[in-house]
């Protein structure tokens, strides 16, 4: 996959059921953005299943630089989230958000059952939602005089950049979304152009194409 790209899912997968000696592991995986996001979506599932015995989950943001977390809310250590988050890797997947929840059958798994069970769960639920690719996009200001204004915006167009935001003052700022393989091609263009400076900011992950 390019650098310039990154793999997640386009739709969340609820409900995926599987069983092991009457215990029920219930799959679900979401699309997110940040850790708040994450925060939310798990107290739903938690407010939905409050009869469940554990809730467990893993997740992963970012791209060049990824955080992640595995949880085994109660379960023996590293039996739960690990797999769980195992399966977001083995898939290739970031900005993915993958819980399972587990009403309790009465038999004991033993460590090696949760392991298979719970990673068995993440890999059904993520294969039953369609994967897809998003561009990286950097940010960048564009601070110019209200002279160059005509000149930029047929840029912006050209270029099918993405306008974020605008002010205006003793001079003129556009914030733009740029994809991060153009980036210096597009910066070179408009600092070419007289009255124009240009601010690279950092990637962003949350605009995809």
């Amino acid at each position: 996959m390019s650098t310039d790209q990154y793999k997640t899912i386009a739709t969340p997968a609820k409900g995926i059921l599987y069983k092991d000696r009457n215990s029920k592991f219930i799959g679900f995986a979401y699309p997110v953005k940040n850790e708040e996001e994450i925060k939310t979506i798990l107290e739903n599932i938690r407010q939905e299943h409050k009869g469940a015995n554990h809730v467990c989950y893993a997740w992963q943001l970012g791209m060049d630089v990824v955080s992640w977390r595995a949880n085994d809310d109660g379960e023996p250590n590293n039996s739960a989230g690990l797999p769980i988050y195992g399966q977001i890797q083995a898939f290739g997947l970031t900005q993915v958000l993958v819980a399972v929840v587990r009403y309790f059958g009465g038999t004991k798994l033993g460590v090696g059952g949760l392991i298979s069970a719970y990673k068995k769960t993440a890999q059904l639920t993520l294969e039953d939602v369609k994967t897809i690719k998003k561009t990286i996009f950097s940010a960048i200001t564009v601070e110019l005089d209200y002279s160059s204004i005509n000149v930029v915006m047929r840029l912006i167009k050209k270029n099918q950049l993405q306008l974020l935001d605008q002010s205006s003052g003793t001079r003129v700022k556009y914030r733009l979304n740029v994809p991060r393989n153009k980036v210096n091609e597009v910066r070179k263009k408009f600092e070419a152009m007289k009255g124009v400076d240009v601010i690279l900011e950092s990637d962003s992950s949350a605009n995809p194409n």
